[in-house]
């Protein structure tokens, strides 16, 4: 009888090695390119995907500022934050929201569909989000990523 095979820490840094790819954003759907990226962060595109194992790869996106929206959501979609205080909630919305901090709806879009424990916290941690077209993970010799 054949065993099913599951992934161990340990072997993540042996015979099964992390690799890094890069998707550029210009012109790209949010959501569409999040879940993609989503599922390459927590290796389900891998044949030795365990649910409790990090088997993901690393994932760098290059010009987060230049992401597309589809219909009125340049102007209706809000990002909210609480201060923690009465009365602290504070709303931006997705332009005004671009302008500030253009890589942050893209880390959160990710970070909404992984996991929400210390796993998925570990598994954020392989996105790099960039504004421009450089990165400096040239090193890594990372794999051009089409979604």
């Amino acid at each position: 009888m054949q065993r099913t095979y599951v992934a161990k820490n340990e072997e993540m840094g042996g015979s099964w090695t992390r690799e890094w790819f890069v998707v550029n954003a210009d012109g790209k759907r949010l959501g569409r390119m999040a879940s993609e990226i989503a599922v390459i962060l927590q290796g389900k595109h891998k044949p030795i995907y365990t649910p409790h194992v990090d088997t993901g790869d690393y994932v760098i996106v290059v010009n987060a500022e230049k992401i597309d929206l589809t219909g009125q959501k340049w102007d209706k979609k809000l990002y909210q934050r609480h201060s923690g205080y009465i009365g602290g909630l504070k709303e931006m919305t997705y332009r005004r929201l671009i302008e500030r901090r253009p890589t942050l709806p893209v880390r959160e879009a990710v970070r909404r569909m992984l996991p929400k424990s210390k796993l998925g916290k570990r598994m954020l941690r392989k996105l790099k989000v960039y504004e421009g077209p450089a990165h400096p993970h040239s090193a890594q010799q990372p794999q051009e990523l089409e979604i």
